[in-house]
């Protein structure tokens, strides 16, 4: 049973700021960390995989530094966003391998036992290069289970794998976290993220934004205000009928024509919107989201729009 504890880290480059004073918790089970692309995702799991020294604050294994702790480092098993190297290995070298730099005891036997766990002991004869995105994961997965580590980090695991394949991998991260190991993966998917981690963590533009079940944090994107573009035939009544709207929280006149609307309630707005143009006489031409993207749903968790 491990406990990675980020304490007020922060990771730079020159005078770009990966990570920026983020503090977090990560227990056993299965936690998902959640962002945007950009958000500092595999910068924070390169802190905690020990491969980056954090540039401020302290990044911990039960209470140990993981930077340069060798100790440390064999009880973790990452399994990197970026695509393998190796393709001219088949799978079973490769898991093997690693096994060799954990300095085990049977090499063969415990590769054998991680290709088992991913089902990938036939396909392990074939070179990596000729295997499809899922298998590669997988492959990946072995290596990092090969020395059965307490702590499984994973970046982006879902990212190009086909829709058997990432049932496949939820259903080993979900495994892995009910045996008590410690597993974090990655995603800028909420709804993937929801399917394996009952705890999440959100990250955007390297802060820490959330922290809490999929519940907690579905309820904070869903209650966000809703940014649209309304354009009528006669945008200055439309703005002044809207405003009244309870569901509306603020209407602003664009420049280039329309009305720009906060929106609380979707479902009472666009119930309300027709019924409101036709007691005032006015033609709605066009109803437009102007915010969908991930980037807008993450700046409102940090609090940059509320």
């Amino acid at each position: 049973m491990s406990i990675v504890t980020i304490d007020k880290a922060s990771r730079w480059y020159g005078n770009v700021v990966a990570v920026n004073g983020i503090s977090m918790t990560v227990r056993p089970g299965v936690t998902g960390l959640l962002g945007p692309n950009g958000a500092g995702k595999t910068t924070l799991i390169a802190l905690m995989s020990g491969f980056l020294a954090p540039s401020a604050g302290s990044v911990t294994l039960d209470g140990e530094q993981i930077w340069r702790h060798t100790d440390a480092y064999r009880t973790i098993g990452l399994v990197p966003e970026r695509e393998l190297s190796f393709g001219y290995l088949t799978g079973r070298q490769f898991v093997v391998a690693n096994a060799e730099l954990h300095g085990l005891a049977d090499p063969g036997a415990a590769a054998e036992r991680a290709l088992a766990v991913v089902e990938m002991t036939e396909p392990a004869t074939r070179r990596i290069g000729t295997y499809s995105k899922g298998m590669r994961q997988r492959v990946k997965l072995a290596s990092a289970l090969v020395h059965d580590p307490s702590v499984v980090l994973l970046d982006e695991p879902f990212n190009g794998v086909d829709p058997r394949q990432r049932l496949h991998l939820m259903t080993l991260l979900r495994q892995m976290g009910s045996e008590g190991r410690t597993v974090l993966f990655s995603s800028h998917i909420l709804e993937e993220v929801e399917q394996v981690a009952r705890q999440i963590e959100v990250v955007v533009s390297g802060r820490h934004a959330a922290s809490g079940d999929f519940g907690q944090i579905r309820r904070l994107m869903t209650d966000r205000p809703v940014q649209y573009v309304v354009v009528g035939d006669d945008d200055r009544g439309l703005a002044s009928a809207l405003i009244a709207e309870p569901s509306v929280v603020s209407v602003a006149l664009r420049p280039s024509g329309g009305v720009d609307v906060a929106v609380s309630d979707f479902g009472a707005f666009t119930v309300r919107l027709p019924r409101v143009a036709r007691q005032h006489g006015i033609r709605v031409l066009e109803l437009t989201p102007t915010d969908e993207s991930l980037e807008s749903v993450f700046s409102y968790l940090v609090g940059g729009d509320r």
